[in-house]
């Protein structure tokens, strides 16, 4: 690869990282692995922007047939899956988006959009867990009282 173009890929990682990288992961108190703010989200903004377009494709039960037991719940642990399939990462398994990892809350912080991003509902500050409402965002009562 020349210089010109390793100067450019450069050039667009350190802007991708002083400016879109806003989260972590970490343990959560409402359940397992959350998504934690390192810095202030601003309201309005994808805290989770990634450099590559992040896209799901529904796979049907079908298609997911002869899938190993071990890959079937990776799949289910990662991944929205219902009756009918599962929605799976164009990027596959071995590169996950963060939103994998929000938790559930009546009250969130953050919205999914319909191209699958998220969007801050309200500036959310720095160490603050990242939440969706999944009722709403899935279409289906959940409870996490069990």
């Amino acid at each position: 690869m020349d210089e010109k173009k390793i100067s450019q890929i450069k050039s667009k990682i350190l802007s991708h990282l002083k400016n879109e990288v806003y989260c972590q992961l970490k343990a959560s108190p409402i359940h397992g692995i959350g998504v934690f703010a390192i810095r202030e989200i601003p309201s309005g903004i994808n805290p989770m922007q990634m450099m590559k377009k992040h896209r799901e494709i529904r796979l049907s039960r079908e298609d997911l047939g002869d899938l190993s037991p071990a890959i079937m719940a990776q799949l289910e642990r990662f991944c929205y899956c219902d009756d009918d399939g599962a929605l799976v990462s164009t990027m596959g398994l071995n590169t996950m988006s963060f939103l994998v990892y929000v938790n559930h809350s009546k009250m969130p912080n953050i919205t999914l959009m319909t191209d699958g991003s998220a969007r801050a509902l309200r500036q959310i500050e720095a160490g603050e867990e990242l939440t969706i409402n999944y009722d709403k965002e899935f279409g289906e009562e959940h409870d996490f009282t069990q």
